[in-house]
């Protein structure tokens, strides 16, 4: 957890609530001390929600319940008590507890799990999930029990549920001794120490080291040392009148503390449960984390139909068709949601499926400069590569049987975004994709085009068992009632239907002793706080939204430095369409990124993955610094090392192997490049003044 200097002085002034956790001019919330309960609470107005720094960031694209549904459970709450939310922050979890009982906060909303030692300075409330500790060891380690291992030091970092649990098997085994860490070491930290030799082994979450597990290969999950360990929020012990309150609103919505064993359910079981486990794929169209939020056409509407019905969502995510279906036969799913098109060849295979929830057409793609075609006998001689496994090669078999003489050549691990990318290069001929796919694709991108659209339209649905009547029918009833509707419009406009980004237009021109935009002296202000550029945010900020602070990009992000609602709450800020909170929250956002990376990077190269970072997430920028490496390239350099790992995480055969999965990664190093060259061009215009 390295910070600049600056980050650090920043977070200690709002530790001390002698700042507002936030930048804004107006200072949208400055904190204040209350150990009261609810009734004084209710006074201020305020329910105040205490978490780890951006505990968002670390939410990852895999498996189980997103962290997000967390956060947002505890704003609904607030709410639901005639409350504001707002969030107060501590930098590790030793100082959760000792923040909430000092009166700086009124709830701990992360993923805390129940200990003992906690339970005697706090008060849990319903827990929320159910996970198993386990014991992470060098793969050669693996397969004895606590006992057998000989002797053996466990790392536990100060303040956790691991040390709590290390402690009680050294008690228990006189082969075991504790190494109390920094409770600042972050997990990655941990894993890193077994693999240098610092440590003989450590204690995690068994979700989080599956997780963590991908850059890890030389670590194995050994014996489980605790088999339930509940994960609660956490009051102060005085405030049971708030604990009442909290444990309502859970219970009433259904959230209850199980793990989820494979099973295969019909929707009175799921109902019973209050979650819904969703089977889809690590893709731009179904499901995907973008600047720290999880999204997807697929997941959007899958997450809409179960907040209808209070039920949270379980996310499995699986590589393919045939490993998707096979994840639902196990039961290791409810549906299937993952731009499944319905094929006769599929349903052979034992597919079943809800009503089609979206229509398509199949489109033949070449590059810009190829006229479309005058009718189909023009495929004849032509080489069409697509993906194994997808309906597009039942639909090129069906031409050859009518007798267009077309080349079908198959890829391993492609997507149709790859595939498209690399006809645009001029590496292959002709592909084929869904047009709402092409649509997304042509979106920030003008090197593509369509020669031809098949007629026939192709349905796309959710994938389900035969015996599953009653979910079949809760879904086709969801589907009639939103594809008219303004939700689905909305939603579907936000994927396949947007402009092209800001970053395709032509930049203004700057001229000695004009200025370069109406919020020169915002920006100015906002960078001489956390020691930026002016002209470089001015840069980013075209880059975002062409100096319009109206502007709404796809995936939700508003205002002049298109910050995500979300980050912006974090951050202390509510109004991003005003000009002064717009440009704080993007500042203090872009401040707080450049201060998670290595100190030791040169401050260009800092700049350059902040940037990347913003655009698309701290995570999948830590992902390409981790391809990088093992690529050979200098992961604490951007041009020419982590930026070509960036772009390989768009291809499947990467994404699968990183921590936070899919990215545009090509999109997020044309988005540097486009500020540092916009940037340059300031710089030199305002240098002849």
């Amino acid at each position: 957890m390295h910070r600049a200097g600056r980050v650090w002085f920043w977070l200690w002034l709002c530790l001390l609530g002698l700042t507002a956790c936030s930048d804004s001019v107006e200072g949208p919330f400055r904190n204040y001390t209350e150990t009261g309960d609810l009734a004084d609470i209710q006074e201020h107005g305020v329910l105040r929600l205490l978490a780890p720094r951006f505990d968002a960031e670390e939410e990852f694209v895999w498996e189980g319940v997103p962290t997000s549904e967390y956060r947002l459970e505890a704003e609904a709450l607030a709410e639901s008590l005639g409350l504001k939310p707002r969030w107060v922050y501590a930098d590790d979890y030793a100082e959760l507890s000792v923040m909430l009982n000092a009166g700086q906060a009124d709830l701990i909303v992360t993923h805390y799990s129940r200990t003992d030692r906690r339970r005697e300075r706090l008060s849990f409330c319903t827990p929320l999930a159910v996970v198993r500790e386990v014991l992470v060891l060098p793969a050669d380690r693996v397969g004895m029990s606590v006992a057998d291992l000989g002797p053996l030091i466990i790392a536990a970092p100060r303040g956790t549920a691991y040390l709590e649990t290390a402690q009680n098997l050294a008690r228990r085994h006189d082969n075991i001794e504790v190494d109390r860490v920094s409770g600042a070491l972050s997990e990655d930290e941990l894993l890193r120490g077994i693999t240098r030799g610092q440590y003989d082994a450590v204690i995690m979450d068994e979700p989080l080291f599956n997780a963590l597990s991908i850059d890890y290969p030389e670590l194995r999950s050994g014996p489980v040392v605790q088999p339930r360990r509940a994960i609660a929020w956490a009051v102060r012990k005085g405030n049971p009148d708030l604990r009442e309150a909290v444990n309502r609103y859970i219970v009433a919505h259904r959230i209850k503390a199980s793990e989820q064993e494979p099973e295969q359910r019909d929707w009175p079981a799921i109902l019973n449960s209050g979650v819904l486990r969703v089977i889809t794929s690590n893709n731009p169209a179904s499901y995907f984390m973008w600047r720290g939020e999880l999204m997807g056409f697929d997941y959007d509407l899958i997450r809409d139909f179960a907040q209808r019905y209070d039920l949270r969502l379980s996310m499995v995510v699986r590589d393919g068709p045939e490993q998707m279906l096979a994840a639902l036969e196990n039961g290791e799913g409810d549906v299937i949601a993952a731009s499944m098109t319905v094929t006769p060849a599929r349903r052979g295979k034992g597919w079943h499926y809800s009503q089609p929830y979206l229509e398509v057409h199949e489109q033949i793609i070449g590059p810009a400069s190829a006229p479309p075609f005058k009718d189909l006998s023009e495929l004849a001689g032509r080489t069409v590569t697509v993906a194994a496994g997808s309906a597009f090669l039942e639909t090129l078999r069906a031409l050859q049987n009518d007798g267009i003489g077309v080349e079908i050549e198959v890829r391993q691990n492609v997507s149709s975004e790859i595939l498209m990318d690399r006809v645009a290069k001029g590496e292959l001929d002709l592909t084929i994709a869904d047009s709402h796919l092409v649509s997304m694709e042509k979106g920030y991108r003008d090197d593509l085009n369509v020669l031809w659209t098949l007629r026939q339209p192709r349905r796309i649905a959710w994938g389900l068992r035969e015996r599953q009547p009653q979910l079949r029918h809760q879904l086709n009833d969801y589907i009639k009632r939103v594809r008219e509707g303004r939700f689905y419009r909305t939603t579907f406009e936000r994927y396949f239907q947007g402009q092209p980004t800001p970053s395709s237009l032509t930049a203004e021109r700057v001229e000695p002793g004009k200025p370069i935009s109406a919020y020169d002296d915002l920006v100015r202000e906002q960078a001489l706080k956390h020691g930026f550029d002016w002209l470089m945010v001015t840069a980013q900020m075209y880059q975002e939204s062409h100096f319009d602070p109206e502007v709404r990009s796809f995936s939700g992000a508003e205002g002049l430095m298109q910050v995500m609602p979300l980050t912006a709450r974090q951050l202390g800020y509510e109004n991003l369409a005003d000009p002064v909170q717009g440009i704080g929250a993007g500042v203090a956002y872009l401040n707080w990124l450049e201060g998670r990376f290595p100190a030791h990077l040169d401050l260009a190269e800092k700049t350059y993955f902040g940037l990347a970072a913003y655009n698309a997430g701290y995570g999948h920028v830590e992902d390409a610094r981790r391809l990088a490496q093992r690529l050979g390239k200098d992961p604490d350099r951007w041009f020419g090392n982590v930026e070509e790992a960036m772009a390989l995480l768009s291809h499947p055969r990467y994404a699968r192997q990183a921590r936070y999965g899919y990215v545009r990664g090509q999109e997020t190093v044309q988005y540097v490049r486009d500020i540092r060259a916009r940037y340059l061009g300031y710089l030199s215009a305002t240098e002849k003044q």
